[in-house]
């Protein structure tokens, strides 16, 4: 198992101003926050496309590619790349191209995305998105395998070329695809032989073990090499000296983050009992010490036996004193108390 990490670039009101952190300042801090995980060997860090004003990251792969320029062993990715509103062929170049610079540690999350921005700001058409996304996805399979590109399908033009450059340094990209809570995104997933993140944010991610099982069974039946595929669990989390501070540090910020979205889509406002629900137990938010942190993953870990576990740690603008030594702990001491699972190893 790997642990890593993954931001939207969120941002939040300043009080002192009543405006929202200015953007050079979101920029500054989390390509701090990828230059100290990398030093602290986690395994990736995945950056969100949005285009928002509370999550002002609209082009991943640029700030990727900084990242690229400050790093030397982590992978850097999309936490997700929205393929319906991009195009496969650009998305594959693009992603070829920072894997060069950043001698062979890309990869790339596809996804259909959380929110619609994208989809207005394009003037794209949210009809058929599913329909889409697979056609695009089976695209972009191609694209990766190489060669002559020949192709046609509903969404763009035709394609008859002898090939698409750049090439990632090792031939092909390293690709996931962030699936949903239906079975037929595992499968999807499956039969492409795309490896799977799922993002468990409100239930507990065990109760979710069918979804990974049916996932696996599915990428087996399409004769795939499990041995090649991986899956990846995205959640909220914050570490900390102090179990309290991390648990109310999480709570001040998920709270006006989780709220602004539910009223956006017209759903139950989220409070602290539900907060109390997702952070204790086998609840989907992971906060604590050291210990504490590194017991829940591995609880996950016992149900799904998953590859990677990433967080959140930065929903809502939580402070970036907070967030920098909560990576420091993640690196330092939980990644070493998961090293017994076999598959957890962390990098001298």
């Amino acid at each position: 198992m790997e642990l890593g990490l993954y931001s939207f670039g969120d941002s939040s009101i300043d009080p002192a101003t009543g405006r929202y952190v200015p953007e050079h300042t979101i920029y500054k801090n989390l390509l701090e926050r990828i230059r100290l995980a990398d030093e602290v060997g986690l395994t990736s860090f995945g950056v969100g496309e949005h285009h928002r004003v509370d999550y002002p990251l609209s082009a991943p792969v640029t700030v990727l590619a900084a990242a690229a320029s400050v790093t030397s062993q982590i992978r850097l990715g999309s936490a997700v790349t929205v393929l319906p509103t991009d195009d496969p062929v650009r998305v594959f170049e693009q992603f070829s191209s920072l894997d060069l610079l950043s001698d062979g540690r890309a990869e790339v999350t596809l996804g259909t995305g959380a929110f619609f921005e994208s989809y207005d700001l394009y003037g794209h058409d949210r009809t058929g998105v599913q329909s889409e996304f697979t056609e695009k996805l089976h695209l972009l399979r191609q694209l990766n395998q190489g060669g002559q590109i020949s192709w046609q399908g509903k969404h763009r033009p035709p394609i008859d070329v002898p090939g698409v450059w750049p090439r990632p340094m090792d031939g092909a990209l390293d690709m996931w695809v962030a699936t949903g809570a239906i079975p037929e995104s595992s499968t999807r997933a499956a039969e492409l032989g795309f490896s799977a993140i799922y993002s468990f944010l409100g239930n507990p991610p065990a109760a979710n073990a069918h979804l990974v099982d049916h996932y696996r069974a599915e990428a087996v039946a399409a004769g795939h090499d499990l041995s090649r595929l991986k899956v990846a669990v995205a959640g909220r989390g914050l570490v900390s000296r102090d179990s309290v501070h991390a648990a109310e540090t999480m709570y001040r910020h998920w709270l006006p983050s989780v709220v602004k979205a539910s009223e956006e889509r017209g759903r139950p406002m989220p409070d602290r009992d539900l907060y109390e629900e997702q952070s204790t137990g086998i609840g989907p938010i992971i906060v604590g010490t050291p210990h504490e942190v590194a017991d829940r993953i591995e609880a996950i870990h016992d149900s799904l036996h998953h590859d990677r576990h990433i967080l959140h740690m930065d929903i809502g603008n939580v402070p970036h004193i907070d967030v920098m030594r909560s990576i420091e702990l993640l690196g330092t001491e939980v990644l070493p108390q998961l090293a017994h699972l076999g598959n957890v190893t962390a990098r001298v």
